[in-house]
């Protein structure tokens, strides 16, 4: 007899799971914007997506569609969203213009950070929010400390 892994193969501990308005667009966002493959896709009754899951890089995103009736809104129907989905890429100028060229809004242009990485933020057509970065200089916590303390006056 076989064990079930608690955590299943390809999964990580922690996973998102994205609300959207229209999670089948939003599908085709990821596909366009992110290189987003899609894993699976589970209709419900009217053609609502009850799940589906794409894979980003090394990682997997979950989707489903509004159900107000479950008290499932995404970020347009709340107004917004305090949550950022980090991604990490090789290439960060070529992802940021690549989701905004799919149609997201840029919310803090790329540049170098004093953190290390290059990075910037986009919020995709479905109010998710998006940090794209990528590592390029290894910054040690007491360096960012100290560049925090003048970055971030204010």
């Amino acid at each position: 007899m076989s064990q079930v892994k608690p955590v299943p193969e390809g999964m990580h501990t922690v996973t998102p799971h994205l609300v959207c308005a229209d999670a089948a667009k939003a599908i085709a966002f990821y596909q366009q914007a992110f290189n987003a493959t899609e894993m699976m896709r589970i209709p419900g009754p009217g053609g609502k997506l009850i799940h589906a899951c794409v894979r980003i890089g090394d990682s997997l995103v979950m989707l489903v569609d509004e159900n107000p009736q479950w008290g499932c809104l995404g970020p347009l129907a709340l107004k917004g969203s305090p949550i950022t989905i980090h991604l990490q890429v090789g290439d960060v100028d070529a992802v940021f213009d690549q989701a905004v060229k799919t149609g997201a809004k840029i919310t803090m242009p790329v540049a170098d950070m004093f953190w290390g990485d290059r990075y910037g933020r986009v919020e995709d057509p479905f109010g998710h929010h998006w940090a794209i970065a990528t590592h390029i200089r290894d910054v040690s916590p007491e360096e960012i400390r100290q560049a925090a303390a003048v970055e971030c006056i204010g």
